[in-house]
């Protein structure tokens, strides 16, 4: 599975933005499909994911703000980012889990390039 990552830019606090990840090369709707966050200098963090079956989980820094989404038609998948916070600034990379299990990043064999987005004050 190949993972093109799209969408990141500059944006003022309180502001939206929404990520699109476009999957290629094996069959898309069986994955979870997960996105994380590294800003430089610390641990990439779990941001949100959605399974096969549309079940979403986020982290709690994001929840209420974030809304993950897939197309299977597509083969893409969407991260909603609103209300844009300061420290929401990082590298967003989204990634493909065949196993199930969403929060561990050890469980994901496929990782796009990071699309970076920085939310200024």
């Amino acid at each position: 599975v190949q993972l093109q990552a799209s969408g990141g830019g500059l944006v003022q606090a309180g502001g939206s933005l929404r990520l699109s990840c476009a999957a290629s090369g094996s069959t898309f709707s069986g994955y979870v499909m997960g996105w994380f966050r590294q800003d430089p200098g610390k641990e990439r963090e779990f941001v949100a994911a959605i399974t096969w079956n549309d079940g979403t989980y986020y982290a709690d820094a994001v929840k209420g703000r974030f809304t993950t989404s897939r197309d299977n038609a597509k083969n893409t998948v969407y991260l909603q980012m609103n209300s844009l916070k300061v420290e929401d600034t990082a590298s967003y990379y989204c990634a493909a889990n065949p196993y199930g299990g969403v929060y561990s990043e050890r469980r994901y064999n496929y990782w796009g390039q990071g699309t970076q987005v920085t939310v200024s004050s």
